[in-house]
């Protein structure tokens, strides 16, 4: 391992300039005819930067500027650019030519030059503290691409919402999050932006609203869409962050142009999350630019030879989303026509901006990049396609800068990336403690009827919702009252009644589904949009990932987004989502809650004859997912306060109901109060004659069991045995306490569990009943779970592999006496 480390950093460290080197010298008078001139048309004896040809004997300049390279320059003259600006996005020649001056001014360009230097410079000393083994995992550098950070530094505002993917450290740094922070956090050190807890992957920084540091491929895209969401939320509730970031009664300024930024590469930009984020953007309006890094390859696969077309600017026309392409070789023209782009997101709506770019170094450092043509490609790229290069060559060349003042902008540049990894390295680990701290943003035993409602509440319901509006919920709500005092509330509506009294408790919470106007299969979303409006309830496409994302992007920007799943099995579309939503507390080092609930019917029933698709114990699927509260409601009086906990809670949170038992199962709700999310219910308590007598087993279900095993209990009491039924409520936390009192009682334990035998939620919880509990045992813990086969439709073949109540009598009936 040591050995190919060290093989990696000749290779790697030859091929692109160190962070530290001795300025090089610059003779201005070695022009010469027999010079070969570089694709910028000024000779290598003017250029500032150190590259592969200058240090390496890899391969020598001359070889690789005779290379015919697979992906050729597009050599873009801005009067292309101009044309299009006008042609697509409807610029005049005068606004053109107001971009112009960029070209000329001495400090704009000062300021694009320095920001070139600093992500080339901050990228390699990343690349030697990984060598040196300071740095590790995964990393990706952004070397070669270094207009889109300058493009960042100038035309994009701190308040503008940033989302990128796992390549960003450079996005970061020209959004203005600080050097040493960034380096500190590659360097898993207690001062960087997320405490050492997100890595090189996931820089994050709220202060300047850089929201990651994304590491699935596309997934930031939805994210991003919920950002500006939230921007048009903010306009339309009339709120807006104090100080600490938190929403306030006070609306945005009149000149509020924020948007929200994401970018993806172009490979990226061929996932289905692009076309939803196009649709979104156009359907809403999106105050949302798209940048996209096109630097011809996916990972380090040739782009061309996956993806059918690659001009992803030419994506958003059959949505109405403008977009320009612009040649990244070029950084000055890039921030022109980028901020071009950028001024018609601000007052227009959303656009996409492609940058063709070349990407010098390999997907990350340990990558062999065996790929077709990578190589040959990367080395001509850095001898003639070198952005900075081109800059210095360029402005030199039109007398604009010396090489010694550009000379001493990149010293200044270099001593500011060391400073940076001096502090890094003096900075300590963070604490083991901190892992499980940052577990949850509020802890397991959080009294959620203690919070405290917004104090601008009837403020802004008052401006928002109209008397007629106002009328006809609260008649909605009466008549749900009425249901629920009659003990006939179902569990749908239990849920419903729980969304509105929390929409009107707290103006930030939003709502996701889809048939969300006509109430959805279960009426949980009922009235929501009529009520609220379509910016807080929002009817989406049929694609649960891309509105899971987009309220995850919602919930990073303080609002408090609640996601109802037609059937929660649909939620498996969204599971990247739903992943990093669990994730994101943690991984920002505890700078973004993530106030997200997402609940839905689910779960096998007996007899439910949905078929596999619709039986799937999404639930389990789950469990493995750090950070999520999971919780399960067979009853309307679990399903109305659980749902209230949920929404008030600062995490993610999954609330599971019984598909089969939504408007079946009715029954009373404790009104206006909220319920614990780590506790179980104790629905029978075995007699003291039966646990006296040895006679009792406790019994733990949810869902379509608590029914099952419900109905089984006179049936297992006439045999003289009796049953401690637990509800299990909350799977995760998983109420160990409740397990164990009752277990002292009984010594016997019976799993009746809605899951598949292998990576089912009994197999959790038997685990840690065996490793936990194992004294109070005095049998073999019993699961009573699914097969592992797929549930079929036909009754008689799912019987063997759904569980029920009669399997339940019989399971009793063997751990008690053995007869069966």
């Amino acid at each position: 391992m040591i050995f190919n480390r060290l093989a990696l950093a000749a290779v790697t460290l030859a091929a692109t300039s160190s962070a530290f080197t001795t300025l090089p010298k610059f003779n201005t008078n070695a022009v010469a005819s027999t010079i070969k001139p570089t694709a910028w048309g000024v000779p290598p004896a003017l250029q500032m930067t150190a590259t592969v040809s200058e240090t390496s004997s890899e391969t020598s300049g001359e070889a690789s500027s005779e290379v015919e390279p697979m992906r050729p320059p597009i050599n873009l003259p801005w009067e292309s650019i101009s044309e299009q600006l006008s042609n697509t996005f409807g610029y005049t020649p005068e606004e053109i030519a107001s971009y112009e001056s960029i070209s000329s001014d001495k400090t704009t360009l000062l300021k694009i030059y320095k920001s070139l230097q600093l992500a080339r410079a901050f990228e390699n000393a990343c690349n030697q503290q990984y060598m040196q083994g300071k740095i590790r995992g995964f990393m990706h550098l952004d070397n070669g691409q270094e207009s889109i950070p300058a493009l960042v530094d100038y035309a994009i505002k701190n308040g503008d919402k940033k989302y990128s993917y796992y390549r960003e450290h450079t996005h970061a740094l020209a959004s203005g999050v600080d050097p040493g922070a960034i380096m500190a956090e590659l360097m898993m050190k207690e001062t960087g932006t997320c405490k050492g807890a997100g890595g090189s992957m996931h820089i994050f920084d709220k202060e300047t609203y850089f929201q990651g540091g994304w590491a699935l491929v596309a997934e930031q895209l939805p994210y991003a869409c919920g950002a500006a969401k939230s921007i048009l939320l903010d306009r339309q509730m009339g709120l807006s962050d104090d100080d600490n970031f938190e929403k306030v009664d006070v609306p945005p300024a009149e000149d509020d142009d924020r948007i929200s930024v994401v970018f993806v590469g172009e490979g990226g930009s061929q996932n289905g999350r692009m076309a939803e984020l196009l649709n979104s953007a156009a359907k809403d309006n999106l105050p949302l630019l798209v940048i996209v890094i096109d630097n011809g390859r996916a990972i380090n696969t040739y782009t061309p030879d996956i993806a059918q077309n690659s001009k992803v600017y030419e994506q958003g026309k059959h949505y109405g989303v403008p977009g320009l392409l612009v040649d990244g070789m070029n950084p000055v023209e890039v921030v022109k026509a980028g901020s071009a782009v950028i001024d018609h997101v601000r007052t227009k709506g959303p656009a996409v901006l492609q940058v063709h770019t070349y990407r010098f170094m390999g997907h990350s450092p340990a990558d062999p990049e065996h790929e077709r043509g990578r190589k040959v490609e990367k080395t001509w790229a850095r001898e003639n396609q070198d952005p900075i290069k081109g800059f210095e060559n360029e402005f030199i060349a039109k007398g604009i800068f010396t090489a010694d003042e550009l000379g001493a902008a990149r010293k200044e540049v270099l001593a500011e990336v060391k400073a940076a990894v001096q502090f890094a390295d003096k900075s300590p680990m963070p604490p083991v403690s901190l892992a499980k701290q940052l577990e949850y943003p509020d802890a397991p035993d959080t009294d959620y009827n203690a919070k405290v409602a917004p104090a601008y509440a009837d403020a802004v319901n008052a401006r928002k919702i109209s008397p007629e509006q106002m009328e006809t919920i609260q008649a909605h709500m009466d008549s749900l009252y009425a249901k629920a005092d009659a003990g006939e509330i179902s569990i749908g509506d239990a849920i419903n009644l729980a969304i509105h009294e929390e929409m009107l408790r707290d103006p930030r919470t939003t709502i996701h589904a889809e048939d969300l106007q006509a109430g959805s299969s279960y009426d949980i979303p009922k009235l929501t949009q009529q009520t609220y409006g379509q910016i807080r309830a929002a009817d989406e496409i049929i694609d649960e990932g891309h509105f899971i994302g987009k309220a995850l992007g919602e919930a990073m920007n303080g609002y408090r987004p609640i996601v109802e799943l037609m059937n929660t099995n649909f939620g498996i579309y969204g599971m990247p989502e739903i992943s990093s939503a669990g994730n994101t507390f943690a991984t920002t080092g505890g700078q973004f809650d993530m106030p997200m609930t997402i609940l839905g019917a689910g779960g096998t029933a007996p007899n439910q004859a949905l078929g596999a698709e619709h039986s799937q114990p999404l639930h389990a699927y789950v469990m493995g997912i750090p950070g999520l509260k999971i919780c399960t409601a067979a009853s309307p009086d679990a399903a109305y306060g659980l749902t209230k906990s949920m929404i008030r809670d600062d995490g993610p949170c999954f609330l599971f109901a019984p598909v089969k038992m939504m408007k079946e199962a009715k029954g009373p709700i404790d009104k206006g109060q909220c319920m614990p999310l780590n506790k179980a219910a104790l629905l029978n308590e075995a007699s003291p004659e039966s646990v006296a007598s040895g006679s009792a087993v406790t019994v733990l279900t949810y869902l379509h069991g608590v029914k099952e095993a419900v109905v089984s209990i006179p049936q297992i009491q006439e045999e003289g045995f009796d049953i401690d039924l637990i509800e299990l409520l909350a799977l995760k936390p998983l109420d160990m306490d409740t397990i164990a009192k009752s277990l002292s009682r009984t010594n016997r334990l019976i799993i009746l569990d809605e899951s598949t035998k292998s990576g089912g939620v009994g197999a959790t919880i038997s685990a840690r009943v065996s490793e936990e509990l194992f004294d109070l045992l005095d049998a073999p813990v019993k699961r009573l779970c699914m097969d592992d086969a797929p549930v079929p439709y036909a009754s008689s073949m799912e019987k063997a592999v759904v569980k029920r109540g009669s399997d339940l009598v019989d399971a009793v009936f063997d751990i008690l006496s053995g007869k069966w």
